[in-house]
């Protein structure tokens, strides 16, 4: 049941994905968009006149005026920025990664404890309709493939391209980790990863295999050079396997009968998971409920992406 109490909001980074964040909490009846801030200042004036609200003159002004906030600024900052609005007592939604590093993850999450706030984490995958079917017909997965492919972001005045601050494994990858420890439910036995760098300092293009306890196998594609545009999973069960396109939010199940495979079709109500995402993060702060995705589901998924790095520098030294 929807809350009736109106959650006031604030938006910290109005770059590509934040202006968005910005954009649905001001559509929300049930979200009061009492501001944003940047770094930016006249970005941040743009985009708080596009959607109606106030352009924040600094961080601490935002802890004045919002009780929960979407920190959407580059993964090296989540610490810093996230944990200050943590200590002033604001819930947080941080965009994915939780962090740069698992240190960091780790303080975040004990910041929200010592502060009992609520600490959600933007794996906005877990919001997509297609993983509401995936996760209702996918128990006990034997071998999971993930691709999620995207072209190289464009240059920015005097920043890094967006997501380039870090290792494709954290800008793209992190999506697919999750989901897959989400559905897997398994303790990891073993990584084999490769990588290499392209256009960035860190590693543009990365396959990696996981082995689980439980025996399934997952096998995992990243690349943020590629000239088309693809986020795609397939699970295969011990009768069906199912492959579905999160980016069309459409997919196909095949069952094994009569010594083959029945195609069955696949109903997916379609709709925007940021949207969904950010619903859910109002909702969860208007009751005090627990995020779908909380801190510490997003720093198990960052352990991981992080044993992935060591692996893949393994490789190249």
């Amino acid at each position: 049941m929807t809350s009736k109490r109106v959650v006031r909001v604030a938006v910290v980074g109005t770059g590509a994905l934040g202006q968005h964040h910005a954009r649905i909490y001001a559509e929300r009846p049930s979200a009061e968009l009492v501001g944003v801030y940047d770094v930016d200042s006249a970005r941040c004036r743009e985009i708080a006149a596009a959607h109606g609200t106030q352009a924040l003159a600094s961080l601490d002004a935002v802890i004045d005026q919002a009780e929960a906030v979407s920190v959407v600024v580059p993964t090296d900052k989540h610490r810093a920025v996230a944990g200050a609005l943590i200590e002033a007592g604001l819930h947080v939604l941080i965009e994915k990664p939780i962090a740069a590093t698992t240190a960091e993850a780790r303080e975040l999450v004990g910041l929200a404890r010592q502060h009992n706030v609520i600490v959600q984490v933007g794996h906005v995958e877990r919001f997509n309709p297609v993983l509401s079917y995936l996760e209702s017909v996918a128990r006990n997965p034997r071998f999971i493939e993930a691709h999620r492919l995207a072209a190289y972001p464009p240059p920015r005045d005097g920043l890094l391209p967006r997501g380039t601050e870090v290792s494709v494994v954290l800008d793209l990858m992190i999506h697919d980790i999750e989901v897959i420890l989400h559905l897997v439910q398994s303790p990891v036995k073993a990584i084999h990863a490769v990588g290499a760098p392209v256009l960035s300092r860190s590693e543009d293009i990365a396959n990696v295999r996981l082995s689980f306890e439980n025996g399934c196998v997952a096998n995992i594609t990243a690349s943020r050079i590629s000239p088309e545009r693809m986020r795609k999973i397939r699970v295969f069960l011990e009768d069906a396997y199912i492959s579905l396109d999160y980016q069309a939010q459409a997919g196909e199940l095949y069952r094994k009968a009569n010594g083959g495979f029945e195609r069955e079709a696949v109903p997916i109500e379609k709709g925007e998971p940021l949207a969904n995402q950010l619903d859910a993060f109002i909702g969860c702060v208007a009751r005090r409920d627990q995020p779908l995705v909380s801190g510490e589901h997003a720093a198990k998924a960052l352990s991981l992406a992080n044993d992935i790095l060591e692996r893949l520098s393994e490789g190249a030294s």
